[in-house]
């Protein structure tokens, strides 16, 4: 039998997730636009630009109801855990993967990809933000870090999905919490795949293009 507070917190999850998909559509008149691919439930990572708290829920908000429960962010623990309501939005309401990233988890030799990986293994979709960092320079993108390629290697037949979020540093500036009534597109691009003897550097390269060819700027 189910434990009764389990139910509760799943309850509680389901409609806290709802709220926030309907404030993110309320506030922003966040819109998809499913440019190289078709929203069905199939596994697929979805990688995008990162400049604000913003982009995840934005992303999260833009995909239906019914992929949404399969689609798990993938977000640092040190932030997540940091208090009482993170820990319930992050695990249980948007169901993150959550990855240690402090130089201590690091030198006691754990892995920042094993759980990225198990994820994957189990059926997961993610969001992912390769970057690693939020930019906040005047470039498109901030070079990639090597986890897209590792992942790439270790799923070739999931597909990686260029996702750009437009409008989201005017949105949500750093260190603001009350997001500005802003118009924000998250556009879907074409899937790319790790060719076969492709390096790690030239599918980065290729990857991190796919990604600003999305840009707003960039199409016009």
């Amino acid at each position: 039998m189910v434990n009764p507070l389990i139910l509760l917190r799943r309850f509680a999850a389901n409609i806290v997730g709802h709220a926030i998909a309907m404030f993110a559509r309320f506030v922003t008149a966040v819109r998809p636009d499913w440019r190289g691919i078709e929203p069905v439930p199939r596994q697929r990572v979805y990688y995008a630009n990162h400049v604000s708290n913003g982009d995840m829920p934005m992303i999260w908000s833009c995909l239906p109801p019914a992929m949404r429960r399969s689609v798990r962010p993938v977000a640092a623990a040190d932030y997540w855990l940091k208090n009482k309501l993170r820990a319930f939005v992050g695990p249980e309401v948007f169901n993150c993967v959550l990855v240690d990233r402090r130089p201590e988890a690091r030198a006691a030799g754990e892995d920042p990809m094993a759980a990225i990986l198990q994820a994957l293994e189990d059926g997961s979709s993610l969001i992912i933000f390769p970057e690693g960092n939020r930019n906040m320079t005047e470039d498109p993108l901030l070079p990639f870090k090597a986890g897209l390629y590792n992942i790439g290697k270790a799923f070739p037949d999931v597909d990686l999905v260029p996702t750009w979020i437009a409008n989201v540093n005017e949105i949500m500036p750093k260190g603001e919490v009350i997001p500005l009534p802003l118009i924000c597109t998250v556009t879907f691009g074409a899937p790319v795949h790790v060719a076969s003897g492709e390096g790690k550097d030239d599918f980065l390269t290729r990857a991190s293009d796919a990604l600003v060819g999305l840009a707003p700027e960039v199409r016009t």
